[in-house]
């Protein structure tokens, strides 16, 4: 009897949690496992905005996911998905490869969604992957020369679109990252603006008052303009137009207005909703018995009818789930249903604050701001045990892999 391959795409928190579970489950023998990825390292998303700010050495974001596969049941595929034919049972690579599969996990995590504003996919930049955010760093260090040359104030105009959770971690590391800057191009600080612009009436929608009114406080009292019920209509390479009249000269805008399911998601003969795909309460695709999919990809309803956010927590848990349920699928067992429990949420603003709801308590400040890293160092203690948990801890060096030679995607 041929030996059952399970594959999984991509390696993000769900794909590499999933991967981990199987290593856990799996007997020696039991599945070919095959994990593919576009990159040869996992990046933290949720510190993607170290990345950008250049608040974080690369190798404190990145993992080497050959290193992260512990027993050898799962091997790793570097690789970028082109389709999936679901009738044959077969993934297409771009390099023409293709795989077979009689199990699939599909964790592609997101695209950015710019909502149709002109000028804002081609002159953004957007918070997305390690590359795409180390994007935004060196843009900073060529903008912050090139201003010793030509005294041009657009130049060290930084822009963030968005005050939502990401946008305002965002802001956090620019007001970590800009005196270092400053000090290092011999440039004042006051020459440089910070501005965070949101269409809704204040940061953080979504967030309880008190926390709104800190993270407003703390932005302003370090510089930051705020720039609320503002709505972007355009962006140039030089300015950003904004909807109350006023043009802003700035080379620099940041896009965290929002995401969506992975484009490539649209090309697949899959149920589409919302641009992510519909999944029933055991992670399997929606009419299918053998495809799961988990993460920011995959759309699922709560009990009251709403989906669940795309977040790091929502696809850790679901991954610790899944994987028992491929094994399950595999041996022909009875499936567990994923039953999502919202353990709070931490929204850093830089180092030393943070605003959140932990396990139903409010906090704000530097004691948030510890918590943010405790729940980051839980991920890696997840993925990688203790040992994991302190090498991340005490990393220094150069870049791993083909990080070193990173580029704009």
């Amino acid at each position: 009897m041929q030996t059952p391959k399970i594959v999984i795409l991509g390696a993000g928190y769900g794909g590499l949690i999933t991967s981990r579970q199987l290593e856990k489950t799996l007997k020696n023998g039991e599945a070919e496992v095959t994990l593919i990825n576009k990159h040869d390292y996992h990046y933290i998303s949720t510190q993607l905005h170290k990345t950008g700010a250049g608040t974080a050495p690369d190798e404190k974001i990145t993992l080497h996911i050959p290193d992260l596969l512990k027993t050898g049941k799962v091997q790793f595929k570097r690789g970028t998905v082109q389709n999936v034919n679901f009738t044959a049972k077969k993934v297409q690579l771009e390099s023409g490869e293709v795989i077979d599969y009689d199990y699939l996990m599909i964790g592609l995590g997101f695209d950015v969604s710019t909502f149709g504003i002109p000028g804002v996919e081609e002159n953004a930049f957007k918070i997305k992957s390690f590359r795409s955010t180390k994007a935004i760093h060196n843009h900073m260090l060529r903008q912050f020369a090139a201003f010793k040359e030509d005294q041009d104030p657009s130049r060290l105009t930084f822009a963030v679109a968005g005050a939502g959770f990401t946008g305002i971690e965002m802001i956090g590391e620019l007001i970590e990252a800009m005196p270092k800057l400053c000090r290092k191009y011999d440039i004042p600080v006051s020459e440089t603006r910070i501005i965070n612009i949101e269409a809704y009436e204040t940061v953080l929608p979504g967030f309880d008052q008190k926390a709104i009114d800190f993270t407003a406080g703390y932005l302003r009292k370090n510089g930051v303009e705020l720039m609320t019920s503002t709505k972007i209509l355009e962006c140039s390479p030089t300015s950003i137009t904004l909807d109350n009249g006023e043009e802003l000269p700035s080379r620099t805008l940041i896009w965290s207005g929002g995401v969506r399911g992975n484009t490539l998601l649209e090309e697949l003969a899959l149920p589409i909703s919302k641009g992510r795909i519909v999944i029933d309460k055991f992670l399997r695709v929606k009419g299918m018995d053998n495809v799961f999919c988990i993460g920011d990809a995959a759309l699922f309803l709560k009990n009251d009818g709403t989906p669940l956010p795309p977040t790091a927590q929502v696809a850790i848990q679901q991954a610790e789930v899944c994987g028992p349920n491929l094994v399950a699928t595999l041996r022909g067992q009875q499936l567990k249903a994923f039953e999502y429990h919202h353990k709070g949420t931490v929204a850093s603003i830089g180092n030393k604050a943070a605003v959140g709801k932990v396990f139903g308590l409010k906090i704000s400040g530097l004691f948030a701001a510890l918590m943010k890293q405790v729940i980051e160092a839980r991920y890696l203690f997840v993925l990688g045990g203790p040992g994991l948990v302190i090498k991340q801890l005490f990393r220094a060096g150069k870049p791993q892999s083909e990080l070193a030679v990173s580029k704009q995607k």
